[in-house]
């Protein structure tokens, strides 16, 4: 439909039939009831029912019919809404006839005095979200047309999304008296991505006018992320960060927090006590920014879910950081992947992890931590993390070295789901080490990399016999290594009966490069005698798999 704007300009707009609003779909109810319980030619032939009861059914049919066109309009989110408006109308017609049929699958909640309440509360619309489709500028005009339904006094909107749509000031404008006029009854709003493209100018003044409208809600999710704020940007949000007291997520992920940005974070969260989950994912914050994220760490004693990856963090921040989480026991996640942290805060990282007995995932790909490291690691979750999932120390430099203190640590971790060791420098002596660690107790083991480790065919060959026929296995990664032909032709065979298991291996390099002698016992022309023997010296290798 075309829309004019204040200065007569004409703009299409838009219009979304589903999902309809509360009061459209009250009336439906009253109609569903009507045709149920009113005497007609129709309801003669099967009995119509007391109006009160028929009441009861057009509620549980009305919902029904609604949870079943919802998903279809989920599969289809760049359409109008036309397939669900009709589904929805097909399966009310259908669940009407069946209630008076009587065998429909329709029941009355019976509880009692709840049971207008339990049917109620079903009926309430909670999230208001206007993220589906193309990313695109959102004006004045439009704005008033989409966020009418947060306009309605009896609307249940507890959680939005403005995601995905770049605000102006014109929809600034028009968005902030309405957040103003919900704020109280809101706990979740994600405002990630809703300024881009815009003047720096006009984002900041965007980000006042929403601070301002939210300012004083008790919100126990904020999610700000993708918005290039700076330091400028947290500071046009202080009205809204000052105010909340109950916050338990907060996303800052890709949002250019540098040292000073961070520092106002610290300054401008009054109480992190309740924080669970805090993200600061792809930044610039570097060694002074940790320091200050550090202190808000210390803040936050039921913090369970803590990323600080691809940060710039250097040793100093690192060891900051881990100094502060330190102190955070219940943490279940741990991301502070591609930083340049080093052996040092490994070390130091080791002795902060031994107490996280709840932790079950933990990334620390890309830290530098190299053999000293990773042993003081690996050993630290050796008696940590009893229900760990994922581990992922991909590209640390970790050699044949580090092995055994990663064979231990994953031979106790019966819940382990992930492991990637990927582009490290493990060679079939750590392979084929590590390998011994995949037990029968390890039934929920899904996925295993192991991809650019300068392996060659006798280890590609124990990896592949210990996890091809696993039940639930579903990955390895074995590719970027240097496995011979008559490798590659082992592992397909083996893998035939399953061979979206095994990963590409298009960039295996069959030639492979020549290893030191002290490394490998190969002889003198490189054939593979050296590493069948090697295999045959570990396969009576006993690995301690009891808790």
């Amino acid at each position: 439909m075309d829309a004019v704007t204040s200065n007569g300009e004409h703009r299409h707009v838009t219009v979304k039939l589903w999902p309809p609003n509360q009061n459209t779909r009250q009336i439906l109810v009253e109609r569903l009831t009507s045709n149920i319980s009113t005497p007609t030619s129709f309801t003669r032939k099967y009995g119509c029912l007391d109006e009160v009861v028929a009441l009861k059914y057009a509620k549980q049919i009305e919902n029904s019919a609604f949870g079943s066109a919802s998903k279809l309009y989920e599969q289809e989110p760049d359409g109008d809404g036309t397939s669900a408006v009709q589904l929805y109308a097909r399966e009310c017609s259908k669940l009407c006839l069946e209630v008076l049929k009587g065998g429909s699958s329709i029941t009355i909640i019976e509880e009692q005095d709840t049971v207008d309440s339990k049917v109620d509360s079903a009926f309430r619309e909670t999230f208001f979200d206007i993220s589906k489709g193309k990313r695109a500028f959102i004006e004045e005009d439009e704005a008033q047309t989409l966020l009418s339904p947060l306009k309605e006094p009896t609307n249940f909107y507890t959680k939005i999304c403005f995601s995905n749509r770049s605000f102006g000031l014109g929809a600034a404008h028009v968005a902030g008296p309405i957040l103003a006029s919900i704020k109280n009854q809101l706990k979740e709003v994600d405002l990630s991505d809703f300024v881009a493209g815009r003047a720096e100018a006009e984002a900041l003044d965007v980000m006042k006018i929403f601070s301002e409208a939210l300012e004083g809600s008790q919100l126990t999710c904020l999610n700000l992320s993708d918005n290039a704020l700076g330091e400028k940007g947290v500071r046009a949000f202080s009205l809204l960060l000052q105010s909340q007291t109950c916050l338990e997520e907060l996303y800052l992920i890709n949002d250019g927090i540098s040292e000073e940005a961070a520092r106002a974070v610290c300054e401008l969260l009054p109480s992190t006590e309740k924080l669970r989950v805090l993200h600061f994912h792809n930044n610039m914050t570097g060694d002074e920014g940790a320091i200050a994220i550090s202190e808000i760490l210390r803040r936050c004693p039921l913090l369970e879910d803590f990323r600080c990856s691809s940060t710039r963090v250097g040793s100093e921040g690192g060891v900051a950081l881990t100094e502060a989480l330190a102190k955070c026991i219940n943490l279940k996640k741990l991301d502070i992947r591609d930083n340049m942290f080093g052996v040092e805060v490994g070390i130091k990282l080791s002795e902060a992890v031994r107490n996280k007995e709840n932790l079950t995932e933990i990334y620390l790909s890309y830290l530098n931590l190299e053999d000293d490291g990773a042993i003081a690691l690996a050993n630290a979750l050796e008696v940590a993390a009893p229900s760990l999932e994922v581990l992922e120390m991909a590209g640390n430099d970790i050699s044949a070295k580090a092995a055994q203190s990663l064979t231990a640590c994953i031979a106790r971790k019966k819940s382990l789901v992930k492991l990637n060791l990927s582009e490290n420098d493990l060679k079939d002596n750590g392979a084929l080490l590590i390998s011994k660690a995949f037990g029968e107790e390890h039934a929920k083991l899904k996925e295993v990399d192991l991809s650019q480790n300068s392996l060659r065919r006798a280890a590609a060959r124990t990896l592949a016999q210990d996890l091809a026929e696993k039940p639930g296995f579903k990955l390895l990664n074995i590719n970027g290594n240097f496995i011979s032909d008559e490798g590659i032709d082992e592992l397909k065979d083996m893998f035939k009966k399953h061979p979206d298991k095994l990963g590409p291996l298009d960039e295996n390099d069959p030639d492979g490069e020549d290893f030191d002698d002290e490394d490998e016992d190969e002889d003198e022309d490189g054939d593979e005698d050296g590493q069948d023997d090697l295999e045959a010296k570990l396969k009576n290798l006993d690995v301690n798999q009891e808790e």
